[in-house]
């Protein structure tokens, strides 16, 4: 796949089959490479790790910053890209709209938005007008684009599964294509959840790192997401490498890194 609207139509594709998939967050360019040679069919970026990756908190990134960040990660690979695209950098669900243009000429396949920003979770009313902006948005786009629709608040301290799975189904009637609501802690919150609900669902499985992919398709899941797990994985074995070199002086972490020949066949262009 090279184009966009070929990406598109598969990342939609991807949705519509049977089955469930894993669909991981790389947070640069040289990750994203990577994730593609492993043979994942798509990527989504991760607002954490991104930040990290510039030395910042999750939420301290600008659009443009955002923009570029997607671009570069379209650019280097050839399968479908979903942007995590926090909450449109916007709170009126206008300028959402005006930003996920923004967003779609970087070449990605999909983007997710969600009902919190500037510290609270959005009025009910305000986060459907949102989604229904975005919606009305990526209609308009002459190639498929996949929107999905997140519900924050088992994130936030609002530990309201009811009112939760009430904003997904509102996000549901408003046309968003997928639905998402992180933070859910057990198989059975997952599975009231993919029951209320008609479109695909996805989870965020860095909750839940016990549970297997074979088990949320049981539950009816359709695309697992880890957030910005893999990025802290990488942030875990540079600080491991880190104290040992800084508290014992030694170096047998190196022992342990992957041939340099599987990253150079990784980035080698086909």
């Amino acid at each position: 796949m090279t184009s966009q609207a070929d990406k598109g139509k598969h990342f939609r594709y991807l949705h519509e089959r049977s089955g469930t998939f894993i669909i991981p967050n790389p947070w640069d360019a040289g990750s994203a490479r990577m994730l593609e040679a492993m043979g994942f069919e798509a990527l989504a970026t991760t607002s954490s790790g991104f930040a990290n990756s510039l030395g910042r908190l999750d939420g301290e990134v600008t659009l443009f910053e955002k923009l570029a960040h997607c671009r570069s990660l379209c650019d280097v690979t050839s399968i479908p890209v979903s942007a995590d695209f926090e909450n449109g950098f916007a709170d009126d669900p206008e300028t959402v709209a005006t930003n996920i243009l923004l967003l779609a000429e970087t070449g990605v396949a999909g983007c997710s938005i969600e009902d919190f920003g500037d510290g609270h979770i959005y009025e009910f009313m305000l986060a459907v007008e949102r989604v229904e902006a975005a919606v009305e948005t990526v209609r308009s786009l002459p190639f498929d684009f996949v929107l999905t629709a997140r519900a924050e608040n088992l994130l936030h301290g609002v530990d309201d599964l009811g009112d939760t799975i009430k904003r997904l189904q509102a996000f549901e009637a408003a046309g968003a294509d997928v639905l998402y609501a992180p933070g859910l802690a057990t198989l059975e919150q997952v599975r009231t959840v993919v029951d209320a609900v008609e479109r695909p669902v996805n989870v965020l499985c860095a909750v839940m790192p016990d549970v297997t992919l074979a088990q949320y398709e049981e539950a009816g899941v359709r695309r697992v997401s880890l957030g910005g797990a893999v990025a802290r994985f990488a942030m875990t074995a540079t600080a491991a490498a880190g104290r040992e070199m800084h508290d014992q002086g030694s170096f047998g972490f190196i022992k342990d890194l992957m041939p340099n020949r599987e990253i150079v066949n990784a980035f080698r262009r086909q």
